[in-house]
């Protein structure tokens, strides 16, 4: 029995980023991080969940659940460990996964940037340095040239407020700067370059694909008396970066949970909502709430590029992945263009700072022999996407 239907042609996907599933990314910025005992990270990327040798594994649990995208990022250190350095090997790696994508009608959905840095660029600063966008134009031109014609939608960069407010701000992330908003807003415009020249640079290459940018999105509550405070918080977190999509093709948006501000700033979370694994608030609505505003607020067709639960539970899983796809149907049904839905993530992989326990994977992945199992959630969401419709959790 199908509960709801969804428009033909509605793109369904997983998703995954190069430094979480890949593996002994010992060029980054993020390696040297999580090997940093003051960083507060859990432990070591490692091995990850060792996709740099069963990547093709990976996309034939993309294919048995039916879907038709996955989206997957490139490791910029992998294709310029040095500067001005490319690697044909890196960039042959990363077609082959394009090419097998395409092979079995998956569209292969391509994060230029997703979190990492190569150290050569951390070591002199980073978005920092007065030519970081530069660089990573120059990065997305030739990683363009080698695999443009075969991509089937382009993100330009992961999360872009999540690298500046985590970087500069909160200081879990590289660099680990603290309470430095002039910095952070420095970073937030690099980030909006970066992103600006990117986009012509995608155009201006091999192949014809959707552009767009990947934004971090959050409902935010304003507690009373903390309207103020809460309104320049969204606008330094989302606005700029909304703004910065005028002209693109598509806005990604990943949400997962709802942010309260104060007269002070971050307040408490609703100690009657459940949590998750991650801390977040379990608030599966905030996919309607985001993907209204983000519409609003550009006027672009919107991709929910990663929405998901980091759960032991994967009955939970099921529920809030289904309660958030009935907040898309309202959606489409008010004449909201959503372009269509990815699920965050394809394995229990690397979550960064917090390692591997949280599960927000459709498949388990073992920790030393790194065989995948798909999870009742893998299969169900396999089933809604052959419907295209949402379809009753397994009993």
């Amino acid at each position: 029995m199908t509960e709801i239907s969804f428009p033909d042609g509605f793109l369904w996907g997983t998703a995954t980023s190069a430094h979480q599933i890949e593996g002994g990314n010992f060029n980054n910025d993020w390696w040297d991080w999580e090997h940093n005992p003051d960083s507060g990270c859990a432990e070591s990327s490692g091995d990850a969940c060792d996709s740099l040798h069963r990547w093709s594994e990976d996309i034939e649990l993309v294919a048995a659940m039916g879907l038709g995208a996955y989206r997957f990022s490139l490791e910029w250190s992998r294709i310029e460990p040095a500067e001005g350095e490319f690697s044909i090997a890196a960039l042959d790696y990363y077609r082959r996964i394009c090419a097998a994508c395409r092979e079995r009608d998956i569209a292969p959905v391509v994060t230029f940037h997703h979190f990492t840095l190569p150290k050569w660029l951390s070591a002199r600063g980073g978005w920092e340095a007065p030519d970081g966008p530069d660089a990573f134009a120059r990065f997305v031109t030739r990683a363009t040239r080698g695999i443009g014609d075969i991509v089937g939608w382009a993100c330009t960069i992961n999360e872009p407020s999540v690298i500046a407010s985590m970087g500069y701000s909160v200081g879990s992330s590289p660099p680990g700067v603290k309470g430095d908003l002039a910095r952070h807003l420095a970073v937030n415009e690099a980030l909006v370059r970066a992103h600006r020249l990117a986009v012509d640079v995608l155009r201006s290459g091999p192949g014809d694909f959707p552009v767009g940018l990947s934004a971090s999105m959050d409902e935010f509550v304003a507690e009373p008396g903390g309207e103020a405070v809460c309104e320049a918080a969204r606008d330094i977190l989302e606005g700029t970066f909304l703004r910065a999509t005028s002209g693109d093709d598509f806005v990604g948006i990943q949400c997962y949970t709802r942010q309260h501000f104060g007269p002070s700033g971050p307040a408490p979370d609703d100690p009657d909502v459940p949590t998750t694994q991650m801390g977040y608030e379990y608030w599966p609505q905030v996919v309607e709430h985001c993907a209204r505003r983000a519409a609003a607020a550009t006027g672009l067709p919107v991709l929910v590029t990663e929405n998901g639960i980091a759960s032991d539970d994967d009955d939970e899983r099921i529920a809030y992945l289904a309660e958030a796809l009935r907040g898309v149907e309202r959606c489409l049904d008010d004449g909201v263009d959503i372009r269509g839905y990815f699920v965050w993530s394809l394995l229990d992989n690397f979550e960064w700072g917090h390692g591997f326990r949280p599960k927000f994977g459709l498949h388990s992945v073992d920790r030393d022999t790194f065989i995948r199992h798909p999870k009742p959630s893998a299969l169900w969401f396999g089933e809604v996407a052959r419907a295209n419709g949402l379809v009753a959790p397994p009993a």
